[in-house]
């Protein structure tokens, strides 16, 4: 399958969840901005995609990003950043999603195991995400945060 192909629309998400579910395959889900991709996403989107048979990875959308991130951000656009996702072999799909949380992805998603970094916990996890994933059954997977490596310290290094 190429990369392209495992870009879905929020509309598409789920009747492929629901094929997913009646193959008996144990979704793992996660979502961040992955704005400039770095050994610390590619470590991460493994070890999440570990957790299960399939990794589905929500990005989020541009207006988010700068949102979440400020002005000058993202420094690619959505639609790259989907198919840099897809194009990695650990990830199964990708979804854009343009709220500046991840709830409403999640509940199309309803994911079987929900991946978040070590930079979280179970406390500072968005309430109402927690919620969608323990409403649905799911459980949620802290991963070790990688350290030193992020976006925000790779621009100022480029800024420098």
């Amino acid at each position: 399958m190429s990369a392209i192909e495992k870009i879905l629309s929020l509309k598409k998400l789920p009747v492929w969840r629901e094929k997913l579910r009646k193959s008996n395959r144990r979704l793992v889900v996660t979502n961040g901005c992955f704005d400039l991709l770095h050994a610390g996403h590619v470590t991460y989107l493994e070890q999440s995609a570990a957790q299960g048979d399939l990794l589905l990875v929500g990005c989020n959308g541009d207006d988010s990003v700068r949102q979440l991130k400020g002005s000058g951000r993202p420094v690619n656009t959505e639609e790259d950043r989907a198919l840099v996702l897809a194009s990695l072999e650990s990830v199964g799909a990708v979804v854009v999603f343009h709220e500046k949380n991840a709830v409403n992805f999640l509940r199309l998603a309803q994911p079987d195991v929900y991946v978040k970094g070590g930079d979280y916990t179970l406390e500072t996890l968005v309430t109402d995400e927690r919620e969608v994933i323990e409403e649905s059954g799911g459980k949620i997977v802290i991963i070790p945060f990688v350290t030193d490596k992020s976006t925000t310290s790779i621009i100022e290094r480029m800024n420098h």
